[in-house]
């Protein structure tokens, strides 16, 4: 069967941007950069970023061109006979399903903040009564499967229609307007009373505050903050290499992802943080910052339900991409393996994960008492902390060690298919920093993922 492929370059550059574009980005990336001084931290981000996340991405975007498959069946395809990397593909497939059987909930979040915040839920609530709006949604099952179902519905719908007709064409669709709302909000935001104590915080270097926070702790969370926004190690990236043609080479590809990944980062900061110091709230991290903090802002500000329903609709975007990147992802596997149709592969998935996904909503409610990782833990941060702490890392070392190993894929085959196309060719000289160092860089992010988790007060 002749597989579809993308009908332009710049559909597979906001598709692959939308996967790597998430809501942890949106409203960490802000936070973590006023924490560890602004711009200061930004230089360590973007450092981590070329020598991180580029050259893996580039690897999992090689491994899907070269193979023509998803990570179900790569590793069977380009692995030298009688080698055993095929047994990393079990963990590729089961660390998709992983991610959306939470990542769905937290959408569904959002889009049900967008139509409360379009019928004026916030209007005139004071600061302690926003916040009960957000803990009345975690403790209610019913609402939050229904906002999570609707979420699923969503993204199957789109990926049901093709590679093509749905999730390029309303992808790209989405992700421009997702870009056309961020910059109006940026301009709305920019132009507030007091907005330029909100940009120096976040845009001038602050070498004091940077040391002031922890310099190495600031390194970790500009080395994590680099590694894990762009969706590495589980393959979600490795399908959108199998759908395009050898024109560019992957260097060039990945470099372009990883600047509108950034672009997105950067802009969310700069709608956040004038906003913020403009009416005097301080930036909380986390759910804490959108659901309960932005809403308070938007309630301050002239047409702040306008504001804080595009707010929301470019947030429900950022999910959404994401959502629909790993649903096409989860829809090729059995296509892959089984020769389903996509039509198949849809409905069995959207019923699998609509299961899949009930824990983390009931983790809030009806299984509230359970704390999986002790603590105030619950059902979401046990998923989020086996993906993001161990599949993502330790995927990433597979597909480092797949394209460096003369047992793997191997060196010569890796940068022939990297490197075939137009563009920026991948560098010859990182051989020996890729074979032995950087496996030791990432056994750092995993292992200290670990202390941060069990043993930081």
């Amino acid at each position: 069967m002749q597989r579809e492929k993308f009908s332009s370059r710049l559909g597979f550059l906001l598709i692959s941007a939308g996967c790597a574009i998430g809501l942890g980005n949106v409203w960490r990336f802000p936070y973590i950069v006023g924490k560890y001084g602004g711009a200061a931290f930004v230089l360590f981000y973007l450092f981590f970023l070329a020598i991180l996340g580029l050259p893996i991405m580039t690897m999992e975007l090689s491994v899907g061109r070269a193979s023509q498959k998803s990570v179900a069946r790569s590793f069977h395809t380009l692995e030298p006979k009688g080698t055993k990397w095929h047994i990393f593909s079990i963990f590729g497939v089961i660390g998709n399903y992983l991610l959306m059987m939470f990542y769905t909930t937290v959408a569904g979040w959002m889009l049900s903040y967008v139509f409360k915040s379009a019928s004026g839920v916030f209007d005139g609530l004071s600061v302690e009564a926003v916040g009960g709006v957000f803990d009345a949604m975690l403790t209610n099952p019913v609402e939050m499967t229904f906002w999570m179902l609707i979420t699923m519905l969503l993204g199957f719908l789109i990926c049901s229609l093709g590679l093509q007709k749905g999730v390029e064409r309303i992808t790209k669709l989405m992700m421009s307007a997702l870009f056309v709302i961020m910059i109006i909000l940026c301009v709305r935001s920019l132009t507030l009373p007091n907005a330029s104590a909100g940009i120096q915080f976040y845009l001038v270097p602050d070498f004091g505050r940077l040391v002031e926070g922890g310099l190495w702790d600031a390194v970790y969370a500009a080395m994590g903050q680099a590694f894990f926004t762009l969706s590495i190690g589980i393959g979600s990236m490795a399908i959108f290499g199998s759908y395009i043609s050898r024109e560019h080479s992957l260097m060039g590809e990945s470099v372009n992802i990883c600047l509108l990944d950034t672009f997105a980062a950067f802009l969310a900061g700069l709608i956040i943080f004038p906003a913020c110091f403009s009416f005097g709230v301080e930036p909380g991290a986390g759910p804490g910052l959108v659901f309960v903090t932005l809403p308070n802002v938007f309630n301050q500000m002239a047409g702040g339900r306008l504001w804080g329903t595009l707010f929301f609709v470019f947030m429900s975007f950022a999910a959404l991409s994401t959502i629909v990147a790993v649903f096409e992802n989860i829809i090729s596997f059995a296509i892959d393996l089984w020769g389903w149709s996509r039509k198949k592969s849809v409905w069995i998935n959207f019923g699998l994960i609509a299961l899949l996904s009930l824990p983390c909503v009931l983790g809030f409610n009806l299984l509230s008492g359970f704390h999986p990782l002790g603590g105030a833990s619950n059902i979401q941060d046990l998923e989020d902390f086996i993906v993001s702490n161990n599949l993502l890392p330790l995927g990433s070392l597979i597909y480092l060690a797949f394209c460096v190993s003369k047992s793997g894929w191997g060196w010569d085959r890796f940068i022939e298919e990297c490197d075939a196309g137009k563009g920026i060719k991948f560098p010859k000289w990182s051989r020996r920093y890729l074979t032995y160092v950087l496996p030791v860089i990432m056994l750092i992010i995993f292992v200290l993922g670990y202390v941060e988790k069990f043993f930081k007060a």
